[in-house]
């Protein structure tokens, strides 16, 4: 019995990430649909940004179509997934969820599309086989805030004390005093 290991080019067929692309063959027009339910991946593979992101291990819910196209294989469809950060003003922590529209051709082997175009710039059909778990993860990047927030008109923290300026009194702040005056306010205090 022999075991297939897959390689950095070829996709792992096992992966919830890969689609086969064999029943549509290379018949521009086949189409079909697929519904996946997948555990985000960990770090440092993770769906997101430092501040915002998938967490590991959550679901994420895939709604695709896979349809021959003359040049390759077209891969349509959305992503639904839970969010956990924190605020960028705050730094409480926070949820929100993410819909992403997917769009992306997976060039076919010895194509025009796959000879007038770098490697870096479109995705493959490899082995009859594609792989969208970057194409997801480009598009859940690319949605998200670079700055979330836990509420649009989140007040953040004061820069003297580090209070949570939500929870601080309508009347707080500090007394800057210019150094220079410094000496005098001692004088006039110690009458």
């Amino acid at each position: 019995m022999t075991t297939h290991h897959p390689t950095p080019d070829r996709p792992d067929p096992a992966s919830p990430w890969v689609f086969s692309t064999r029943e549509l063959g290379r018949r521009p027009g086949n189409m079909r649909a697929y519904t996946r339910t997948i555990d985000a991946p960990a770090d440092p593979a993770r769906l997101g940004l430092d501040t915002i992101a998938v967490p590991a291990a959550a679901a994420v819910e895939l709604d695709v179509r896979l349809e021959s196209v003359t040049e390759g294989v077209y891969v349509s469809g959305t992503v639904h997934a839970p969010l956990s950060g924190e605020c960028s003003r705050c730094l409480d922590e926070l949820t929100d969820e993410v819909d992403v529209e997917l769009s992306e051709l997976f060039a076919y082997p010895d194509s025009v599309t796959d000879e007038t175009t770098d490697e870096d710039e479109l995705p493959r059909v490899v082995d009859e086989y594609v792989n969208v778990e970057q194409t997801v993860r480009d598009a859940v990047v690319l949605a998200l805030p670079l700055a979330p927030l836990c509420q649009e008109d989140c007040p953040g923290l004061c820069p003297e004390c580090g209070g949570k300026r939500a929870d601080l009194p309508p009347d707080h702040g500090h007394e800057t005093l210019d150094p220079r005056w410094a000496a005098l306010r001692g004088r006039l205090s110690a009458d």
